[in-house]
């Protein structure tokens, strides 16, 4: 990108951050909030926790890069709760160790991305319905079909995510659930496909390649992730069903619902639409 068009997109994304006061207070707040972080860790000698530090403050500003390059306007209602949703997955849930530490935290960022993804799905669909150069008109059910859909998608794409980043570099994204009891063919030696149930599991005992046997000490079995999976995308089909019911009955009232309207982006002005203003003054 050319030096000119740098500085104008610089400048465009300034205004964007300042274009409302309370949402650009709180990101002033959490942008502080990630660097003491980002120098505590440093002095930790965590350095991963330093590189989420650094993603965080790149995902701050995804809001307002997208309303600068996508010419949309972001609710505040909704940009505010993007920028919380982002210091509460990955300063307090990842490197503040919440989503062990508070047992519903997990669950309740799940259930909220959901809701979020769903009202992206639905702006986004609904700005491009009410693009006057598109001659079809959805339904307000259609509509809401499709915000629920694009919300599940991305909660199974991130699941991917997960169960990969496990496999290949050894984490636990999908968090290990203890459990009393198996049910499972494996153990079925008739090889007829026969369910085997294994109740009142008390503790694993792991075999080492030297023989020594070592008790994990559990008081049950050791599920590998699949609960944790399914918990996750029950929770993200719970937001996705809220919010497109409600952008349902935003539709259905032709924008008349005055608390989906929060959450509802639409199409910049002229006046707002700041890179094509600092275009036009140079």
């Amino acid at each position: 990108m050319p030096r000119k068009k740098r500085k104008q997109f610089k400048d465009a994304l300034n205004m964007e951050l300042r274009e409302h006061k309370s949402s650009f207070r709180v990101f002033w707040v959490l942008r502080c909030l990630v660097i003491l972080c980002i120098v505590r860790q440093f002095f930790l000698h965590n350095y991963e926790a330093c590189f989420f530090g650094l993603l965080t403050l790149v995902l701050l500003y995804l809001p307002s890069l997208i309303q600068v390059t996508l010419k949309i306007e972001i609710p505040i209602g909704l940009e505010i709760a993007i920028l919380f949703f982002i210091f509460a997955a990955e300063i307090l849930g990842e490197i503040n160790a919440f989503y062990q530490k508070i047992h519903f935290w997990d669950t309740m960022l799940h259930t909220i991305n959901g809701f979020l993804c769903a009202a992206i799905g639905f702006s986004l669909v609904l700005l491009l319905n009410n693009d006057s150069r598109l001659t079809f008109d959805l339904s307000p059910l259609f509509l809401a079909l499709v915000a629920f859909c694009f919300s599940m998608t991305i909660g199974v794409l991130w699941e991917f995510f997960e169960c990969f980043m496990d496999l290949q570099f050894g984490m636990d994204m999908q968090k290990d659930w203890v459990i009393a009891s198996i049910h499972t063919v494996m153990l079925d030696t008739s090889v007829t496909n026969t369910v085997i149930s294994v109740s009142d599991i008390k503790d694993v005992i792991v075999v080492h390649n030297d023989g020594s046997q070592e008790a994990l000490g559990l008081g049950g079995y050791l599920d590998i992730g699949i609960i944790d999976t399914m918990k996750d995308l029950f929770v993200n089909f719970i937001g996705a069903v809220v919010f497109s019911v409600f952008g349902y009955l935003y539709a259905k009232s032709n924008g008349q619902k005055k608390v989906v309207s929060t959450f509802m982006p639409s199409k910049k002005t002229e006046e707002t639409d700041y890179l094509n203003c600092m275009k036009d003054e140079h």
